[in-house]
């Protein structure tokens, strides 16, 4: 699976992105079928709360995923969009099955 992160508004640590990538790599417990995947962090207003926003892009085989986030840590917002993108990975693969 090929995984591109970006980061606009701000630089990303290696500390992060490493975060990041582990992450993403957790999906494929789910489906083998992840091409590729696009992760986008932004700092939105740096004094606001919740001003982090993570959005996570997967290119399935049959299709793609994507999950949008906010919170008060890039860490936070990783986690929702993961969970958010398990979800719909599991309710397409039911679908599938259903059929």
């Amino acid at each position: 699976m090929e995984l591109r992160i970006q980061s606009v508004n701000f630089e990303a640590s290696e500390q992060l992105k490493s975060f990041a990538e582990k992450k993403v790599k957790k999906l494929v417990r789910f489906t083998d079928d992840i091409v590729q995947s696009e992760l986008i962090m932004k700092m939105i207003k740096p004094d606001a709360p919740n001003n982090k926003e993570v959005s996570v892009k997967l290119n399935i085989k049959n299709g793609e995923s994507f999950a949008s986030k906010s919170a008060d840590t890039f860490e936070e917002a990783i986690d929702l969009c993961i969970e958010a993108l398990e979800k719909q990975i599991i309710r397409t693969k039911e679908k599938k099955i259903g059929k």
